[in-house]
């Protein structure tokens, strides 16, 4: 078998059709577009258009409203450091940030920063340094003598 000798399987592929070739080809004239009018035109995208009627998007009511500031985490649990540390990944001696949990394949990117969560169990010593942890994360992190460091201030609640 050679490079030019592939081809598709009879009936794979259809033939385009040619429009507005003559009346004999069958797709001459109006070219399968009807007749006259707006739409048998070039250049109309009647999109959402319902002939004068409200349109849906305007008929329905808006709600809510999307945040601009808002900061976009990697969530990691203690379980998945277990993991890599497990794994030879993640150095147990070396701080942990989410600079090596990239490096260590954890996190594909890092985002606005990384939050640790308390799912799973750990029971390797290290210090880690995260945007934000929850408390069942840092119970869990500092049990097994390890330390948790936050850079992102809690919000405190009134």
């Amino acid at each position: 078998m050679k490079l030019n000798e592939l081809s598709d399987k009879v009936g794979a592929t259809h033939s385009r059709k040619r429009l507005g070739r003559g009346i004999g080809s069958g797709s001459g004239k109006t070219g399968g577009r009807g007749v006259k009018g707006q739409k048998s035109r070039s250049g109309v995208a009647v999109n959402a258009f319902e002939g004068g009627q409200m349109p849906l998007y305007r008929r329905l009511p808006k709600r809510g409203f999307t945040n601009i500031f808002a900061k976009s985490y990697n969530v990691v649990s203690v379980g998945r450091l277990q993991q890599a540390v497990d794994a030879g990944r993640i150095d147990a001696s070396k701080a942990v940030d989410a600079e090596a949990l990239k490096v260590a394949g954890v996190l594909r990117r890092t985002k606005d920063g990384v939050r640790l969560l308390g799912d799973g169990e750990i029971s390797v010593k290290l210090d880690i340094t995260v945007a934000g942890a929850s408390k069942s994360a840092i119970e869990k992190v500092e049990k097994a003598g390890g330390s948790v460091t936050t850079t992102v201030k809690a919000e405190v609640e009134a």
